[in-house]
């Protein structure tokens, strides 16, 4: 029988989480939307910290989503369950059927889907590292450790170190292509071999970039069983906040994913945003081409400056400094935010800065010029 001094133990401790949970470090979501508040107003902030867009959607999309709310749509109604029109609007642009994409509520979702359909405890997991940390939650989640491997160099395409270690027993493979935070990309014949060579271990390819560097693995799901393709609106298409992704895979794995997939997670307001998004080609291809014009600029000045800068295929880029915290902060201090990417394993010294337009990225080097008079070491690459 329970003594009152073990009743109070029990209540004092509250409910006990699962022993896969418990352990768990959360994902590191930093933001710097409070910061951005205490900016001064000489300095209009510029959020470059999240890969997010830097411009509002198309004009477009804001009137899609005022004619619907305007209309009479009911949203005290479910959402469309299926997300039919969108989905047709993505069988149109990426080849792939309606039947072979599932709409999310962000990629992140459908990441956090296949760990959920797909892992039991003890499982093996490959990561192509380093990698999007938070993947690592989702499958840590289901009480696996990831097997994380780096090629020589971290921005050295991952595919031969991946296939020296995966094994016929490997679960699952993670590899971002164009990756967070290297932007590297692995060559969609380079997915191809890893997925036939391992025929039992699903393949996840997560595309959340692919629309800036032009390659996708999007038309091999058709053909290999094993392979999962996930994507977002939240980077080029501008609507971050509205929450929508999608993945792509063949009808075996897609029939297990809609077992555990809630229907309801994608609201209305997102599916019609993403729908006209997506119609939007014109907005879209604009904003690619100034970001990947904005990215040379931006890595070419901040060289000149002596910095080691580094440009991806994605949307952002790298610098590689002495004292990244410090750089962090001395750029808060005039309205940049930016990402300290240093603390990961094989990252030493690197933040990350998303890429906007030319305009945008012009005004960060001149902040960060007006730093570099009292801070002439800011950029300072680390010894050696």
């Amino acid at each position: 029988m329970a003594t009152r001094s073990d009743r109070s133990d029990i209540l004092e401790r509250g409910p006990r989480p699962s022993r896969h949970i418990a352990g768990l470090t959360p994902y590191d979501a930093v933001s710097s939307l409070e910061k951005m508040a205490a900016v001064p107003p000489d300095f209009p902030p510029l959020k470059l910290d999240w890969n997010e867009s830097t411009v509002p959607p198309s004009p477009g999309v804001v009137r899609a989503i005022m004619e619907f709310l305007g209309d009479s749509h009911p949203l005290n109604w479910y959402p469309d369950l299926r997300a039919d029109a969108l989905r047709k609007g993505l069988e149109r642009t990426t080849g792939v059927p309606a039947e072979g994409i599932l709409v999310t509520n962000g990629s992140d979702a459908a990441l956090d889907l296949v760990c959920r359909t797909y892992l039991d405890p003890g499982d093996e997991v490959v990561v192509a590292s380093p990698t999007y940390g938070h993947f690592l939650v989702f499958a840590a989640a289901r009480g696996v450790t990831p097997v994380e491997v780096q090629a020589a160099s971290p921005f050295a395409v991952p595919t031969g170190a991946l296939l020296d270690r995966l094994r016929t027993t490997t679960q699952l493979l993670y590899l971002a292509s164009p990756n967070n935070p290297t932007g590297v990309v692995t060559p969609a014949e380079d997915v191809a071999r890893l997925c036939r060579t391992f025929p039992s271990t699903l393949v996840i390819v997560d595309e959340a970039y692919h629309e800036f560097c032009g390659e996708t693995c999007a038309p091999l799901v058709r053909t290999l069983p094993n392979l999962v393709v996930t994507r977002t609106f939240s980077k080029c298409f501008s609507i971050a906040g509205l929450r929508v992704g999608y993945l792509l895979a063949g009808e075996g794995v897609m029939r297990e994913l809609l077992k555990l997939h809630n229907p309801k997670s994608v609201n209305a307001v997102g599916q019609v945003a993403a729908l006209a998004a997506l119609q939007d080609r014109e907005f879209r291809e604009t904003y690619v081409a100034e970001v990947r014009a904005a990215r040379e600029a931006l890595v070419a000045a901040l060289r000149a400056r002596g910095a080691e800068a580094r440009s991806t295929r994605a949307n952002f880029a790298l610098v590689r400094v002495a004292d990244p915290a410090g750089l962090v902060r001395a750029l808060e201090t005039v309205g940049v935010f930016v990402r300290d990417r240093s603390h990961i394993r094989g990252f030493e010294g690197y933040v990350r800065i998303t890429v906007g337009t030319r305009a945008q990225m012009a005004e960060v080097v001149r902040r960060i010029d007006r730093l570099l008079e009292t801070r002439p070491d800011l950029l300072a690459p680390p010894p050696g």
